[in-house]
């Protein structure tokens, strides 16, 4: 089963309304061609004016950087993932290391978010790695192994539509990558780890991302690994130059 090839770029809290829309059209010139699927994640308030700019684009769409784990109701600066999909979005990010360090995000929570995805027809992208203590003592292996297991909690049939990123946190924003080698390593134990959770079809057909000072210098030698079918990419997304590299890295 051939995997898809998906570049993500998260903005988080950055770019202005402008900014956002430049970027988007540049990106959309000069990276439209290029045969992988292509997401944005602006912040909220730019969700339906990047939408807008995409509608006639071949392989790019609009995700959210995240949604209420709740329907509707009495949440005052809570985003749904009903208003998410009426904007035109069709992907959210869950469980960014982000969210889990300063939101205190639990499994729990994360289970909900991703309830709430499906339930308004978003493609979840499940966001899980390890800080760098936990890689410093070998426990990283058991951290991801912790956190897939919010993917038990919903059947086959919808966990093999998902996308799933990989982010060593030590590695995001910090200018430290993983080296090929130990992306690959983690990425062939993800695999190894869905299969037993579910079946071998299932892991050898999801998409995992890599996300961690992805730029556009290592990009073409990430994104060879055999396990590696992308990269969810932080700040060299704010950058259309970099981030049309990267698009065109595969």
């Amino acid at each position: 089963m051939s995997r898809k090839k998906i570049v993500a770029g998260n903005w988080k809290m950055n770019t202005s309304l402008t900014e956002a829309s430049e970027l988007v059209k540049r990106v959309v010139k000069e990276a439209g061609n290029a045969p992988v699927i292509k997401i944005f994640f602006p912040p909220f308030t730019f969700l339906k004016p990047v939408a807008d700019e995409l509608t006639s684009s071949n392989d790019f769409f609009m995700g959210a950087q995240n949604c209420s784990e709740h329907e509707k109701g009495a949440y005052t600066g809570e985003i749904s993932a009903s208003m998410i999909s009426s904007v035109g979005g069709k992907y959210v990010l869950v469980g960014h290391s982000e969210r889990r360090t300063y939101f205190k995000e639990s499994n729990e929570q994360l289970t909900q978010k991703i309830q709430q995805a499906l339930k308004n027809n978003l493609v979840p992208v499940f966001c899980f790695g390890e800080q760098l203590a936990e890689r410093k003592s070998d426990k990283h292996f058991d951290t991801v192994m912790k956190q897939l297991t919010v993917l038990k909690n919903f059947p086959k049939e919808q966990v093999q539509n998902f996308v799933l990123a990989y982010e060593p946190v030590w590695a995001i924003g910090t200018g430290e990558t993983a080296t090929p080698q130990q992306a690959q390593e983690m990425h062939a134990y993800i695999r190894k780890t869905l299969s037993e959770m579910f079946d071998a079809s299932l892991a050898s057909g999801i998409s995992i991302l890599y996300g961690g000072s992805c730029n556009a210098q290592n990009a073409k030698e990430l994104f060879s690994c055999a396990d590696v079918d992308g990269g969810l990419i932080g700040g060299a997304s704010l950058k259309a130059e970099d981030f049309c590299k990267i698009i065109n890295s595969f």
